[in-house]
């Protein structure tokens, strides 16, 4: 079930994070309309100027909101303590997963690096005002993930494949959703691909790598967004020695503003 169907959508960050803190575990699609959601993926400090490179060199999907000190755990835009206030965290070691967890305080170490991305749920809230209708978030479940067979400029240690998101779309309504993403580029902007899966490398909808599959009603196309899981993609197939990362779908919510990222500008749709 989705965050906003289980608890509500209207609360602040700070209610949020209390609530995820004191063990809720669910989605926040839908949570805190108008506040910022974030990726988090947090590594060592021998990683730290590699994803900064990776990032650099595959914008869409791993667009940087801020980075923290080493050892922090705050940044400028998220006041809570990356530990605990999340819903979920994945434990990486030698890139795989290891623990799924609520709090990762016994994992944190001084030399860890945190970094916070873009996410799409950040413009959601304005798809659904524009009357886009957002499949998940009717359905109360996570957004579909999958891995792409388009492969993400390398860095140093890292490299992967590209991970979108998807949601359905009527095909009447696609350029609307086109226009109302590409004023946020700095949370995915504009999508990179609208209609066959299989140009993407995917092979079936019906089952994501991440999240939860969603119905494609008559009349709708699925509609593909680059997706921050790509960094904790990149993470696995690189096998990165350590890293935490939130658990898909259980974002970072932040204390900036969607409207801090609505450029208000027309984007390109390249995947990189």
């Amino acid at each position: 079930m989705s965050g906003y169907a289980e608890v509500g959508g209207a609360m602040t960050p700070d209610e949020a994070r209390a609530r995820f803190r004191g063990g809720l575990r669910v989605p926040t699609a839908g949570l805190c309309p108008g506040w910022t959601q974030a990726n988090l993926l947090v590594v060592p400090r021998a990683y730290a100027y590699d994803l900064l490179l990776f990032a650099q060199r595959n914008p869409r999907a791993c667009p940087v909101l801020d980075v923290g000190d080493e050892g922090a755990v705050q940044t400028s835009i998220f006041r809570g303590d990356l530990r605990t206030d999340l819903p979920g965290y994945v434990v990486y070691e030698d890139g795989v997963p290891v623990a799924e967890l609520s709090d990762v305080t016994a994992f944190w170490r001084a030399d860890l690096v945190p970094f916070l991305f873009g996410c799409s749920f950040t413009f959601e809230d304005a798809l659904v005002r524009a009357g886009v209708p957002v499949r998940h978030l009717e359905a109360g479940s996570n957004v579909p993930m999958y891995r792409t067979g388009i492969p993400c400029r390398p860095a140093g240690a890292l490299s992967g494949p590209l991970v979108v998101s998807m949601r359905p779309v009527p095909a009447s309504l696609v350029a609307m959703a086109v226009r109302v993403t590409s004023r946020y580029p700095a949370v995915h902007g504009a999508p990179i691909h609208v209609g066959e899966p299989e140009e993407l490398g995917i092979r079936d909808l019906k089952a994501p790598d991440f999240g939860d599959p969603v119905e494609i009603r008559p009349g709708e196309v699925p509609v593909f967004w680059a997706c921050g899981v790509t960094t904790q993609a990149a993470a696995m197939a690189s096998g990165v020695r350590f890293a935490i990362g939130h658990a898909p779908g259980h974002m970072a919510i932040t204390d900036a503003r969607d409207s801090d990222y609505n450029a208000g500008v027309i984007t390109g749709n390249s995947a990189n």
